[in-house]
């Protein structure tokens, strides 16, 4: 029996529609691939600095170019598992901090310091604003021997420019446990937008 040529030409598209969806499929494939690759070859670093409570350092870091992620957490101290209750006592040593994950191209660890000293006052010792005590202390924690030597150097240069009318009271100290801050503290002034903050960023030239 012939197929009236209708019903041939339905069939060639019938034939055609597995080809067309082995294509998008492919070509969704290849991109999803192109973009593990872009995300794996794309190489970040590292800045764990404590300047203070962690909500407004966190708010402000994440708006800077070539951030690429932020986390709040604790470190520095001399014990292990460190968790709020404790650490707001100022028992434990640790420092209440931050990890800007940045990524190298679009901007450098030096810039990431020159912007962490116009958000915080460095030259007050274990305070910030109204806060004080140990765990909101001024401080790097370098993660190599170029960022502490990088971190000596800016801290010259923010010195010597006369910003800050007293000298620079930050630590520079190695870095050696992260310890991640409850939930209910990451990215807290996105989720709270009225909430506590002694942070901003200053004019002044360094």
């Amino acid at each position: 029996m012939e197929i009236p040529p209708v019903h041939r030409q339905f069939l060639k598209k019938l034939c055609l529609i597995p080809l067309l969806m082995m294509g998008v499929s492919q070509a969704t494939g290849k991109t999803v691939a192109a973009k593990k690759e872009t995300a794996m070859t794309t190489k970040t670093e590292i800045a764990t600095l404590a300047g203070g409570c962690f909500w407004g350092v966190e708010e402000l870091f994440r708006k800077e170019p070539g951030v690429v992620h932020t986390e709040v957490g604790y470190t520095g101290g001399t014990t292990d598992n460190a968790i709020y209750n404790l650490v707001k006592t100022g028992v434990t040593g640790h420092a209440e901090s931050i990890q800007v994950e940045f990524d190298p191209s679009k901007t450098s660890f030096e810039k990431i310091l020159l912007f962490f000293f116009k958000m915080h006052d460095p030259t007050t010792v274990n305070r910030q604003g109204n806060d004080i005590g140990t765990q909101y202390r001024s401080a790097i924690f370098y993660h190599s021997e170029e960022q502490k030597k990088t971190a000596e150097q800016v801290i010259a240069r923010v010195d010597k420019s006369g910003a800050w009318k007293k000298p620079v009271v930050t630590e520079v100290v190695p870095f050696k446990k992260w310890w991640k801050a409850e939930d209910f503290h990451q990215d807290y002034l996105q989720k709270n937008p009225d909430g506590y903050t002694c942070h901003f960023v200053r004019k002044v030239d360094f």
